[in-house]
């Protein structure tokens, strides 16, 4: 599991400027902040701009040491703060017109252009490696002259690769589960002393069609399955699914046991304790684009709910996601029906299963390993178009 690449480090520091507007509280700003303290890590210096900031209370608490974290329609810098070395607008976001005015007299004034980079969703289709890193002129008005370049991150050597800070796979190597398992539980019954289960599974979807499936076969399976269930979305989706309301005074449910599942609904958590949660699973239901990526570096056997598209455009994206990953035909069928794609019952992995999904993914984590991590990339990129 060893990071291969070293961490590049511009010789001075860059002002970079992100862009950032929330659709997903958690996955938006998710991948964000993560790359934003990525950067900072590395020395460099980062102004976010954010119409939804609010995640962050409970994602990072603490803030980050380089990142000032600036409302969308926040006031412009002033005259004596750095001018944007780096201007990322993340996931198609319009960056406003007057930043871009400023941005553009700041340049002029110094005789330097920022670089402006339209930071991309993730997908594994083929499309990502031929768009990876193509000029797309600006036309008309005051940042008329400049180029934008287009940043996919990907999971081949011919994309941008993945958010994967410095240390990360040693702290994943150096974690202990059976430790973390046994706080879970001592917090969650109240130190009372409760059978360890034998499968542990986290849970973080949207409202999949074969949730109340999930959820009934666990109760009646041969193992007793523990669920950690993430807030929002996640925990209203299963307590619509077991009728489950708030009690009189107000307050929901923490718990819940019926025959072999119990469940734990969590409470929002920093981004490092949601990596523990994925590291501590057996199986890991995720979502979205930031979660995927952390679920790939936890190494275990995970389900990935896709977000849905009108048009149905995310069927292709979640196959060749599949294909890319080389899953299993077990591992291709529990994701269609999961996801929507079929009315297919959904068909549970036993243990054998279970560690044929985790091997794949483990195989697919070394893959990428053996690539440069996004922001690595990002720096380089930058660095040549300077």
């Amino acid at each position: 599991m060893n990071e291969t690449e070293p961490t590049v480090v511009p010789d001075m520091p860059l002002q970079w400027d992100v862009f950032c507007q929330v659709i997903d509280n958690f996955g938006d700003i998710g991948v964000c902040w993560r790359f934003a303290a990525d950067l900072a890590a590395r020395g460099q210096r980062v102004r976010l701009w954010v119409d939804d900031a609010s995640a962050l209370a409970w994602m990072a608490p603490d803030g980050c040491l380089g990142v000032q974290v600036r409302p969308w329609n926040g006031t412009l810098p002033r005259a004596d703060e750095p001018a944007p070395d780096v201007i990322v607008e993340a996931f198609g976001c319009e960056i406003r017109a007057d930043f871009i005015a400023y941005a553009a007299a700041r340049a002029q004034a110094s005789g330097v252009r920022p670089v402006w980079i339209n930071l991309e969703y993730l997908s594994a289709e083929s499309y990502v490696e031929r768009n990876h890193g193509l000029p797309s002129p600006v036309m008309s008005g005051p940042a008329a002259g400049w180029t934008r370049w287009f940043f996919y991150p990907g999971f081949t050597r011919n994309t941008g690769g993945l958010l994967r800070e410095p240390g990360l796979m040693q702290r994943r190597a150096a974690f202990d589960a059976q430790a973390w398992r046994i706080r879970h539980l001592h917090d969650a019954e109240h130190g009372a002393q409760v059978a360890p289960p034998a499968c542990w599974m986290s849970l973080f979807c949207y409202e999949p069609a074969a949730l109340p499936g999930l959820l009934q076969q666990l109760q009646v399976r041969p193992m007793h399955t523990r669920v950690m269930v993430t807030p929002g979305r996640a925990r209203t989706a299963v307590q619509s699914v077991l009728g489950q309301n708030s009690d009189e005074t107000g307050v929901k449910p923490r718990q819940y046991q019926h025959g072999q599942l119990s469940i734990s609904y969590l409470a929002p958590c920093r981004q490092t304790a949601f990596d523990e949660l994925l590291w501590a699973s057996d199986f890991n239901a995720v979502r979205g684009e930031d979660s995927l990526v952390r679920a790939l570096w936890a190494g275990q056997a995970l389900v990935w709910h896709i977000y849905p598209q009108h048009d149905n455009a995310h069927h292709a994206k979640l196959h060749a996601f599949l294909d890319w990953l080389q899953a299993p035909s077990s591992l291709r069928q529990f994701h269609d029906t999961w996801n929507g794609l079929d009315d297919r019952p959904l068909v549970l992995p036993d243990a054998d299963t279970l560690a044929e999904w985790t091997v794949c993914v483990r195989a697919a984590r070394q893959r990428l390993l053996t690539q440069d991590n996004l922001t690595t990339q990002i720096l380089g990129f930058v660095a040549e178009k300077r």
